[in-house]
């Protein structure tokens, strides 16, 4: 055998194999786009659409409010039908929607178009995590850590390309950058094709299910649906055995042993979910309170909000796969809310302390509020990608991930109000939202502890083994 080339010994350093590197292009294509027309969007509804300052907020709020149904409904669907098609067919919807902006200037029919592209973004998130979590198996957690460094890059090749094709300033520069988001999720869509169907959780649970019913046996479906259903995960093991004689004399339907556990009656999972949503707050204060805070409240110079972007974007990329470790199980995930309950503390009190002193002063304490919450950040990404794996039954994988979805798709609605609360409220506001974050932490490690359910448990039929 031949020595490994460079080449080699880094694409064994990718989880997935090869669907996990091809879906890697697909994160950073569709990135491009993203980062092309987030760049662009006001500026293309004010100048090409002809729409007032009220109409673009209403536009946006409505179809990002009508997007929060995105993730639960892709999330149900990739339970139903094969994922790589669903994917395909949901980033293709994505290029239709953003070509068909192009078409009216109408409100109604642009609040119409603008409504499915964000139902379509929103799901495909879901998606390509669901996709990400089958392919890598046990190493999911890494693979997110390098998903999310070409998530960074492909933002800003598409920021950068947007940032130099604006100079030109005019409407037909706005249209071709709008023009470039559409192909790139039809780049998206190719490269997917190039891709194999993962195995499916819920079939390779059902057929596990099946034969098991035939033989009389209990199967990891009922584990899982076990430790999905709080009011049933209190039940002891004993309680299961104690009727081996009437389970094996009368046995259940294959179906009804292989229904899917509902992750809307699962109060855990909900509370969990509930809980991500608060934490998923550290989007809004880069989006909108921290540089609304540097230019209304410090005496820092104005230039130096977008370098504080830039910081956040190249610490990402350097350090969210050593982060990785931070979530390599269940129970290391549920350890490093602590660390992220700190950083948030930190951060908090950074941006109260900013209005003191000279402009000196005010730029540093900014720029320690940004590498907070930027730890912050790749923290709770980490730990939220592991946690919301484990705690959902691989029977119902997808609709559990698409309801945790929605912590996402409701931060981004409801975060830009609570961080310009907290701008409103002064520095007491900011050490207030630090502390409030800090104590959600605790109260999700309290809630997503190993209670013995095996709910933070390796998952008895998984994708990775199959």
């Amino acid at each position: 055998m031949g020595k490994p080339t460079r080449r080699t010994a880094l694409s064994d350093r990718i989880p997935g194999g090869r669907d996990g590197r091809r879906m890697l292009i697909v994160t950073f294509v569709d990135r491009i786009g993203s980062g092309l027309w987030g760049a662009t969007a006001t500026l293309y509804f004010t100048f090409a659409a002809g729409l007032s300052t009220a109409e673009i907020g209403v536009l946006l709020a409505v179809s990002g409010a009508i997007g929060i149904a995105g993730p639960p409904l892709g999330g149900l669907l990739a339970d139903r039908v094969r994922l790589r098609p669903l994917l395909i067919t949901v980033q293709l919807v994505r290029a239709a929607a953003s070509l068909a902006l192009l078409t009216t200037t109408d409100l109604r029919l642009l609040l119409a178009i603008a409504s499915v592209g964000s139902l379509g973004d929103r799901g495909a998130s879901v998606l390509t995590k669901l996709y990400a979590t089958q392919v890598a198996g046990p190493e999911r957690v890494r693979y997110q850590a390098i998903s999310r460094t070409a998530m960074n890059v492909g933002w800003a090749v598409g920021g950068l390309a947007a940032a130099a094709a604006l100079t030109g300033g005019t409407v037909t520069v706005y249209r071709w950058l709008l023009i470039g988001d559409a192909l790139s999720f039809v780049a998206s869509a190719l490269f997917t094709l190039g891709c194999a169907e993962p195995p499916s959780a819920s079939r390779i649970a059902a057929k596990s299910a099946s034969v098991s019913a035939e033989r009389g046996e209990s199967t990891p479906a009922e584990s899982a649906s076990a430790s999905a259903e709080p009011a049933s995960a209190s039940a002891e093991p004993a309680s299961a055995s104690a009727e081996p004689a009437s389970a094996s004399a009368e046995p259940a339907s294959a179906s009804e042993k292989t229904t899917a556990p509902n992750p809307w009656r699962d109060r855990r999972y909900l509370a969990y979910t509930s809980s991500e949503a608060v934490l998923f707050l550290d989007d809004s204060v880069f989006k909108v309170g921290l540089p609304l805070w540097a230019v209304t409240a410090t005496s820092t110079p104005h230039q130096l909000v977008p370098l504080l972007l830039v910081l956040n974007n190249l610490l990402v990329v350097v350090f969210q796969v050593p982060f990785a470790r931070f979530g390599a199980t269940p129970h290391t995930a549920r350890t490093s809310l602590w660390p992220l309950a700190a950083a948030f503390l930190l951060g908090g009190a950074a941006l109260a302390a900013s209005t003191v002193g000279a402009p000196w002063f005010a730029a540093g304490t900014l720029v320690l509020a940004a590498s907070a919450f930027t730890v912050a950040e790749m923290l709770h990404a980490t730990i939220s990608w592991e946690l919301s794996v484990a705690l959902a039954p691989p029977t119902a994988q997808g609709a559990y991930l698409g309801v945790h979805g929605l912590a996402q798709a409701v931060q981004r609605s409801a975060g830009p109000l609570a961080v310009t609360a907290a701008i409103a409220a002064g520095p007491l506001g900011w050490l207030g939202l630090g502390a409030g974050l800090a104590a959600m932490c605790g109260a999700q490690r309290h809630l997503v502890r190993d209670r013995g359910d095996g709910a933070l448990s390796v998952a008895p039929v998984t994708v990775s083994e199959h």
